[in-house]
Parts: C-alpha cells; sequence; structure tokens
C-alpha cells in the first residue's frame, strides 16, 4: 500500500494529509492560537439543572459552564432503552446537582457561552471508534478485504458482550 504523508507548517498553523494510493485520506489541522478542545473528555459536576429547558451545566474547569441537553445524556449508544417516538425523561431524573460525569466536548464554547457536551463518548482512532458502552461493533470501511473484517470483529466480540 503506497502512503504519503505531507506537511506544511507556518507560524501560526501545521497541516498534515495522509494520502494512500493517490487518495487523501485524513487531514490535520492544528492552530497554535487556538486550541481545539472538541473531542476532550473531561469529569465533570453539575451544577445547575434548569427543567424547563431540559438541560443542565456542567462545570468541567473551563472558564464558563458547560450546556448539556437531556438528549445529549441519552440516544447516542443505547446507555438509556427507549421506545422511539417516546418522550424524554425529565431531566431532573436523570441528574441532581453536585452529581459527577464523565463528558465530551462536541462543540467550542463561543462568545459567553460555554461548551456543549455529551455522555456518550467516542474515541477515533484510523479503523476504529471506541464507544465506552455501546454493543455495536463497526469496522472501517477502509478495510475491504471480508475475512479480515470477520476476524477483527471476532476479536472485538468478546468485549462487548454483557457479562452475567
Amino acid at each position: 500500500m503506497s502512503e504519503e504523508i505531507f506537511i506544511s507548517v507556518s507560524s501560526n498553523e501545521t497541516r498534515v494529509g495522509v494520502v494512500e494510493k493517490g487518495l487523501l485520506q485524513e487531514v490535520f489541522i492544528e492552530r497554535s492560537d487556538t486550541r481545539s478542545s472538541v473531542g476532550n473528555i473531561y469529569r465533570g459536576k453539575v451544577v445547575r439543572i434548569l427543567p424547563g429547558m431540559q438541560s443542565a451545566f456542567v462545570e468541567i474547569g473551563q472558564a464558563r459552564a458547560a450546556f448539556m441537553h437531556v438528549t445529549d445524556l441519552m440516544d447516542g449508544h443505547g446507555v438509556f432503552d427507549r421506545d422511539p417516538g417516546s418522550e424524554n425523561p425529565a431531566i431532573t431524573e436523570l441528574l441532581h446537582d453536585g452529581q459527577e460525569l464523565l463528558v465530551q466536548v462536541t462543540k467550542e464554547p463561543i462568545s459567553k457561552k460555554g461548551a456543549r457536551i455529551t455522555t456518550n463518548l467516542s474515541m477515533a482512532s484510523r479503523y476504529l471508534v471506541y464507544l465506552p458502552g455501546s454493543s455495536h461493533i463497526g469496522i472501517s470501511q477502509r478495510i475491504e478485504d471480508e475475512e479480515e473484517r470477520a476476524r477483527l470483529r471476532d476479536i472485538v466480540m468478546p468485549i462487548c458482550e454483557p457479562e452475567e
């Protein structure tokens, strides 16, 4: 497999491109003046619940408390089982002040607003996305060989099966 890495560095930005078989596969851009927090995982503490908005503010160590809607606690990886079309439970049934949560930033803070967060964690690598708490097994479409896909699925399957 032919693979090339292209790197461009300037005073305020570094760009990296990964090319396989003549096609751009990945691009990474890092700016020195602004570090992104999207994807970062924090242990947060609920500081305020807004039942009317079905949302909560969670302190994660940034300048402003992060924002989380009730849907950011649910759906995702099947952590909460519910019927399609059913209403969301009240956020006060799921959270309480002072509760600690493991959260991931999904949107950068803007102006006077804190970051948007979720409890649906995901950690991506080149061929795998790890979804803690999920039983879903997904194999990258970049792996085209069906035997290799089956082999990888067999390796991961015992990890994802619920313990009895």
